[in-house]
């Protein structure tokens, strides 16, 4: 009898690299559930011991303390979870104006730290060493002391512009009076952003196919009938930006629209002093505008140092053509230099948006009543210690993971893509 030397010989599973990982994977998965399993059982028999009652049946325990500054209607008869919405609320309020100022000035400062002006470069730079070295914790004290203390009462309260008073309680604007009809507004304007991306994606659809934008086929056509009108008109259909310019107008026009058929409410709500108070409007709190401040000036002179290496990282060729095609400085560093640097700041900006949603955190120093504060005083308040610093974790997990997923979306749409 032959032997098949064709079948493949059995080999012991000790040696095969791939299901003795699978093994120790499994043995990995053990030990951090038995260690799991010891330190949760621990926890609740020394909790037992002390009478420290778990769990999260507080919430619906009414909370007996106020809340400074709240988006929702509030007050101290309401819940533990209506005040820790408010915590939620109040962070996120920080954190996405923080995450837009800190773009737009870090791109500034950025663009700036590379320009050909000596002057401008140099205080860029300043700006970019000084506040990356400073502490963070530090500029909060300092703009919370700007803030609280150099402005004057309410009844000496400053109005630089007519319906907007500075003092040491806030800043208070001038709004609106209430009315049914800006709900409507806010839909409309919901409305005309679908309406800009479907027209935007047209457009490019369009260029793609024919060379020119569906502004300048409608451009092409109307000038045929009025050319004299349509030459007036000719900077704003046939500019590089014609597809954001049509985006504006529409997101204005809409709204327009909804508030003159709403019967175009024109009353308004401003601040007036009020015995030793201000009443009216809408205010910021002056510890809202140290803790945005700070978090915004610190982290921008970081996302600053982004941005330069972004535009750096671009091959000098590149601006060399487009000069040499007669664009001009603005259009360079909009059209051609950004887009392409975009692909390298993206990942590192991603980083120090996240820096700048935790470091909200610190609101806690300067007694803004972000998510940490109100956690913090719902702990000393019932004794749940775990399970309050067990939802700080999840909500700031929360936080930093939908700024990653959505900033990892907007990288992979700027990727290039290999045809």
């Amino acid at each position: 009898m032959t032997s098949n030397t064709n079948e493949p010989s059995k080999v012991a599973f000790w040696y095969d690299k791939e299901k003795r990982a699978i093994i120790y994977q499994v043995m990995a998965i053990l030990v951090v559930g038995l260690i799991s399993y010891y330190l949760f059982s621990n926890t609740q028999a020394n909790l037992e011991k002390q009478n420290i009652s778990t769990g999260f049946g507080f919430f619906e325990k009414e909370s007996s303390f106020e809340i400074s500054e709240s988006l929702v209607k509030y007050s101290a008869a309401d819940t533990y979870a209506d005040a820790l919405w408010v915590g939620v609320l109040n962070t996120l309020k920080v954190a996405f104006i923080g995450i837009i100022l800190t773009t737009l000035l870090g791109t500034f400062v950025g663009v700036a730290r590379l320009s050909s002006n000596w002057l401008i470069s140099r205080l860029a730079a300043i700006y970019i060493e000084v506040l990356q070295n400073i502490p963070i914790l530090l500029q909060l004290f300092f703009f919370y002391s700007l803030f609280s203390e150099l402005l004057p009462g309410p009844r000496d309260a400053l109005i630089p512009i007519k319906g907007i008073l500075l003092c040491n309680r806030g800043i208070y604007f001038t709004i609106p009076a209430d009315h049914p009809v800006y709900f409507y507004m806010g839909m409309a304007f919901l409305l005309a952003i679908f309406i800009c991306v479907l027209l935007t994606r047209k457009s490019k659809k369009i260029q793609e196919q024919t060379g020119n934008t569906m502004f300048q086929l409608f451009y092409i056509k109307l000038e045929s009938s009025a050319p004299s009108l349509m030459r007036i008109f000719s900077p704003i259909f046939n500019g590089p930006f014609a597809n954001t310019l049509f985006s504006v107008f529409i997101l204005l026009l809409l709204p327009f629209i909804v508030w003159l058929i709403g019967g175009a409410p024109t009353e308004l709500n401003a601040p007036a002093l009020a015995g030793f108070n201000i009443e009216g409007g809408t205010n910021f709190s002056p510890e809202f505008g140290a803790l945005l401040t700070g978090l915004v000036i610190y982290t921008s002179a970081f996302v600053a140092e982004v941005v330069r290496a972004g535009i750096q990282s671009v091959s000098s060729g590149q601006s060399e053509a487009a000069k040499s095609l007669g664009l001009k400085p603005g259009l360079i560093l909009n059209l051609i230099i950004l887009p392409q640097a975009l692909r390298v700041i993206i990942p590192p900006l991603t980083s120090q948006l996240l820096n700048l949603t935790k470091n909200s955190s610190l609101a806690v120093a300067i007694g803004y009543p972000d998510f940490v504060f109100v956690a913090n005083t719902t702990i000393n308040q019932t004794g749940q210690a775990i399970e309050g610093v067990a939802m700080i974790m999840v909500v700031y997990l929360c936080f930093s993971l939908l700024t990653s997923v959505f900033m990892n979306w907007y990288n992979k749409k700027m990727a290039l893509v290999e045809r």
